[in-house]
């Protein structure tokens, strides 16, 4: 198991730009000398970039998790090598046909079917695009009826329609093509650029799901010397909510855990403040829990001004630094939180790792579609410029595959 915070130095994936570059020239120079003739050496240049380029995303995203797993390079790298992988399974299939029946499969064909994967694992992808999104609409109305109908609720629902949009899009818009050569040309342009947005979208999804699971799953080395509990609502007479009540159980748990096996400790920072309808601070709250458990009060820090998750991480790091030395230090939140307040606690420069209290079934898929909003909204950039590659790569590929 690969364990978090071990790694000081972030990874970087500098070194894909000269091998991109180097690929590149080599493909354009086997294309000039005689693109059908060195078709067999094309063919196996391209999928040994392929594949290196996914085993070195896989090696980044393991030094991602064990530097900050709490990123969304977690799931950029994920949703990239996934995407890759379909490009490279497409590949490995028109090659075989290439280099098998060369009279029948020309490198325009290998060309055509590359530029056409996206299009293709759509449309193989549909059914369960169909029952991914029906399932995402039902834990949100699950959501809706016991939280209410607030926007980050409705995420799911909306992200559903567009995914089933999506499919029915490109498959009414691909159903039948007729004109000129150009006219063509511009059709399948815009149909694979489209599949290949969409798939891309799609893997970065699944990215997001895969980080949550990622950290939720994660046991903290007992030798924690902070426990965070994070805070929530709270009852209108002052007691906790099941889910506040989940959250100290598993700090409770880890604690009793870490003292058997190391007779260590930690002090609990109770992190919450208070509501406009609520009798009394949730840290208040959280300390009275932990009394009444046995806890020490003096192994009991209040954050009492937090009013949301942000404030929780940032205000717990002034109250552990006001005690001397940070230590090593942990948090425990609901499961599906643990991603986003890891996300926090890193903004404020704190390393902490998560621990995840059970909850009901139905917050995990909008938990993780609202990370998946948050990588789109918080790397616009990012996001631009990976358009605008995909872009250019596919206009320069269709320009090749009609000549």
């Amino acid at each position: 198991m690969i364990r978090f915070d071990t790694r000081d130095k972030k990874p970087t994936l500098y070194d894909l730009l000269p091998l991109t570059a180097v690929t590149l020239a080599l493909f354009l120079l086997l294309l000039r000398l005689d693109g059908q003739r060195y078709a067999g050496a094309i063919c196996a240049l391209l999928g040994l970039y392929y594949l290196t380029v996914i085993l070195r995303l896989l090696f980044a995203l393991r030094g991602q998790i064990r530097y900050n797993p709490y990123s969304y390079n977690t799931i950029i790298y994920t949703g990239f090598a996934l995407f890759l992988l379909s490009v490279l399974i497409t590949h490995v299939l028109v090659s075989v046909r290439i280099l098998r029946w060369p009279e029948l499969y020309t490198l325009s064909a290998l060309l055509h079917m590359i530029l056409g994967s996206a299009k293709t694992y759509m449309l193989l992808s549909s059914p369960f695009i169909l029952l991914f999104s029906v399932a995402l609409c039902v834990s949100n109305i699950s959501l809706i009826r016991h939280e209410g109908r607030r926007l980050v609720n409705v995420l799911g629902i909306i992200l559903s329609f567009l995914l089933v949009g999506g499919e029915v899009f490109l498959f009414l818009f691909n159903y039948y093509v007729s004109g000129s050569q150009r006219e063509v040309m511009i059709h399948d342009l815009i149909a694979n650029l489209f599949a290949a947005v969409y798939l891309y979208f799609e893997c970065m999804l699944i990215g997001a799901i895969a980080a949550h699971v990622i950290v939720y799953r994660y046991d903290p080395d007992p030798d924690k010397d902070y426990i965070i509990i994070l805070g929530c609502g709270i009852r209108k007479d002052g007691s906790p909510t099941p889910l506040l009540r989940g959250r100290m159980d598993r700090a409770l748990a880890f604690a009793e855990k870490q003292a058997a096996l190391t007779g260590k400790a930690p002090v609990f920072v109770v992190s919450g403040g208070q509501g406009p309808d609520e009798a009394i601070p949730e840290s208040a709250c959280m300390k009275r829990y932990l009394l009444e458990r046995g806890v020490p009060e003096e192994r009991i820090v209040e954050e009492d001004r937090s009013t949301d998750t942000a404030e929780n991480m940032r205000f717990s790091k002034e109250k552990i630094l006001e005690r001397g030395e940070p230590g090593k230090i942990a948090y425990a939140t609901t499961n599906y939180h643990v991603f986003r307040a890891g996300l926090c606690a890193r903004r404020v420069k704190m390393r902490a790792v998560g621990m995840g209290a059970d909850t009901k079934w139905y917050f995990w898929p909008n938990a993780a579609v609202r990370e998946f909003v948050g990588l789109l909204t918080a790397h616009r950039l990012k996001q631009g410029l990976i358009f605008g590659g995909l872009t250019v790569f596919y206009v320069a590929l269709t320009l090749l595959a009609y000549r």
